[in-house]
């Protein structure tokens, strides 16, 4: 199977496992990104079974209101039953690297308000440690330089998205070759680092269901609960 195929299939498996659960009333979180884009294209043919969707970026907020789905302020919606995204990396703790879209963000609220995570991804981001796919670090402008540094002592290699703004105005710096052993103390420290909106580590937050696509079909792992 192709990527792309299997990236088709685990969107048609999260669509299987949210459409019996959705009311209409029903809001879901939708994320950004090639997978998300698949989930949004099989979840248009149903879009009158459901309210609407908050989406985490302007871009996903287009796609959606192609198809006439009402796209909501997370603001003015009083919950999220499923939150559906993609992901760069994801170890078995279904812990994850997103944020390759620079969406990173706006990716974390929603999955912050979401009952359910759900992350959709092929078999090529299963990883047994975090850390090939370079760590993205929303910025505020000014404090580029400042973080970098930062960066460089926690053991980081740096470097500077260029012509990347996100939906928020800040800027991206991937980060390579850091030691990630323990995501969710990773998350934390990268965060204390005066000028960073937020990383690109879902660990404090990581998925609650992975589907993931494989040559043998999509494999559904759960995060045991707490």
């Amino acid at each position: 199977m192709t990527q792309d195929q299997l990236k088709q299939a685990v969107a048609q498996a999260a669509l299987d496992l949210v459409l019996p659960q959705l009311t209409a009333k029903s809001i879901i979180g939708i994320g950004t990104g090639s997978t998300a884009n698949f989930f949004i294209d099989l979840l248009a043919k149903y879009r009158m079974e459901f309210d609407g969707a908050v989406a985490s970026s302007e871009a996903s907020a287009k796609r959606l209101r192609t198809y006439g789905i009402p796209v909501y302020d997370l603001n003015s919606v009083p919950e999220l039953e499923f939150y559906v995204d993609g992901a760069d990396e994801t170890n078995e703790h279904l812990e994850l690297i997103k944020g390759g879209g620079a969406a990173l963000t706006r990716e974390k609220i929603v999955a912050a308000v979401a009952d359910t995570f759900i992350c959709i991804a092929d078999e090529s981001k299963k990883v047994t440690q975090l850390g090939a796919f370079p760590l993205p670090v929303e910025v505020i402008p000014m404090a580029r330089s400042h973080v970098a540094r930062q960066l460089v002592e926690l053991g980081g290699d740096p470097v500077y998205r260029e012509g990347v703004v996100t939906d928020n105005g800040n800027v991206i710096l991937d980060v390579y070759h850091l030691n990630i052993s323990s995501a969710p103390e990773l998350e934390n420290q990268i965060n204390n680092i005066v000028g960073v909106v937020t990383n690109g580590l879902f660990a404090q937050r990581p998925a609650d269901i992975l589907l993931l696509g494989t040559a043998q079909g999509v494999q559904q792992l759960k995060r045991p609960k707490a």
